[in-house]
């Protein structure tokens, strides 16, 4: 690769998954140049915060929880959602601390996670065949030969949603809502009659005890005000490149390009290829970048990948999301882990996408006890071959829907049609999510007891 880039350098390279079936593709230049004026979503010196976070991420001192819709819809798009989404990492952020002992860098899959990338270009339901839906900002979900044409307009749609949805987000993060003295409310509806809910209970006594201690001695969110707010960091895939091109910035202070789209965005597994257009575009951005790394990458290209995406091995730059399947993990991983031995990454696990499924009742849907399996071989990987385990990866919602088999509640097949509501992919219901958060927390407890009485010894 040559040194030159530009924002638009990807457009000489090849480009999967974009699609180059616009029916009208000057409008597409319109709304492209439209998106060009629009004010950025994001700032810089806030993409910047998140790679030093995940710069302790990446040395073992924090860990990553990333998270929310498999794809954001206009249809779903609600005040509720949006908040039940931000509450559930809250809570899981709450667990995974007590437990681990360590900061939650807190990232969603939220304001801008529309485009999916899909097997097939598609769909085939009786004798009717029609283009796949790739995602809002693309085409309807309708199966109908109009609601499957690519509509430019549904990017700048796209956009009103993810401004919206990060107003709403900063209010939850920084005016009260995430204060820790609320902790007992935070408690969804569905999960308080819930085992997990009872657990997350017993944990929200014991941080009240320890915040009336605090208080006591003077410690109050009056005297130390990041007590009341959290950090929360937005991600989604860069897939249309045309408008992640469009919402790229040059900062002010720095002289660098940033996406202003998200603060951190990542290169799926579909659109890695190293002389394609994802990896040119990704190269030039000075955002926290990832990578979807699955079971058919090897170790000399991983490394290729890296030395293009993270020439100068800065520390929170990339992120790693290994996604094999719990039936392939360990016979990928560790080859994997030991080729990037002393590179500066994050390795996080996403263990939704290498085990779906699709049901006797033909809903795509991923067994709970599978992704559980993934993040614990994870873990225990990442400690054999000594690399801290940075964090997960997850597909989920705060709403009570039922897409993924088993959990506490036992999700059967047959529970499915219930409450299928996903646009694209299965998501773990906020009281799978909890339990998977208890359940890695032990992980990071055992992690860090090990690490105590290494240290005495």
């Amino acid at each position: 690769m040559t040194d030159h880039w530009s924002p638009a350098s990807w457009r000489a390279k090849p480009a999967k998954h974009i699609p180059e079936d616009y029916p009208d593709l000057a409008e597409l230049s319109r709304v492209e140049a439209s998106l060009r004026k629009m004010p950025p979503l994001v700032f810089a010196g806030e993409a910047r915060r998140l790679k030093s976070l995940l710069g302790d991420v990446a040395a073992g001192k924090a860990f990553l929880l990333q998270g929310g819709d498999c794809a954001e819809s206009f249809k779903e798009f609600a005040a509720d959602n949006i908040r039940d989404t931000f509450r559930l990492i809250l809570q899981m952020a709450v667990v995974l601390t007590f437990a681990g002992g360590k900061p939650i860098v807190k990232v969603g899959r939220m304001a801008g996670q529309f485009g999916k990338p899909r097997s097939s270009p598609v769909e085939r339901i009786g004798d009717v065949e029609l283009p796949s839906y790739r995602g809002d900002n693309i085409n309807g979900m309708d199966f109908t030969a109009e609601s499957r044409i690519p509509d430019p307009q549904r990017l700048m749609q796209a956009y009103g949603q993810s401004s919206a949805t990060l107003n709403l987000l900063r209010a939850f993060a920084g005016g009260g809502y995430a204060d820790l003295y609320n902790i007992h409310r935070w408690t969804l509806g569905f999960v308080q009659d819930s085992p997990q809910g009872a657990r997350y209970r017993e944990l929200s006594e014991k941080i009240s005890e320890a915040l009336t201690f605090m208080a006591a001695i003077g410690v109050t969110p009056e005297s130390h005000p990041e007590m009341a707010r959290v950090e929360f960091f937005t991600s989604h895939e860069g897939l249309l490149l045309g408008y992640e091109e469009a919402m790229t910035r040059i900062d002010s202070t720095s002289g660098d390009w940033y996406d202003t789209s998200a603060h951190l965005l990542w290169i799926g597994e579909r659109t890695r290829q190293l002389d394609g257009a994802h990896i040119e575009y990704f190269r030039g951005i000075k955002n926290p970048i990832g990578m979807k790394v699955g079971p058919t990458l090897e170790g000399d290209e991983l490394n290729r990948l890296i030395d293009v995406l993270n020439p100068k091995d800065e520390a929170g730059r990339l992120t790693l999301y290994g996604r094999f399947g719990s039936d392939k993990i360990a016979g990928r991983l560790p080859d994997l882990l030991k080729a990037t031995k002393g590179r500066n990454v994050v390795w996080a696990i996403d263990p939704m996408h290498g085990n779906t499924l699709t049901a006797n009742t033909g809903y795509k849907t991923r067994p709970f006890d599978r992704i559980l399996s993934e993040v614990r071989s994870f873990v225990d990987i990442c400690r054999a071959e000594g690399t801290h385990p940075g964090g997960v990866h997850l597909e989920m919602t705060g709403q009570n829907v039922t897409e993924c088999l088993g959990g506490a509640r036992a999700v059967a097949e047959g529970d499915l049609a219930d409450r299928y509501h996903t646009h694209c992919d299965p998501r773990l219901n906020g009281e799978q999510a909890l339990e998977l958060a208890f359940l890695v927390a032990e992980r990071l407890k055992d992690d860090r007891v090990d690490l105590a009485l290494a240290q005495a010894v």
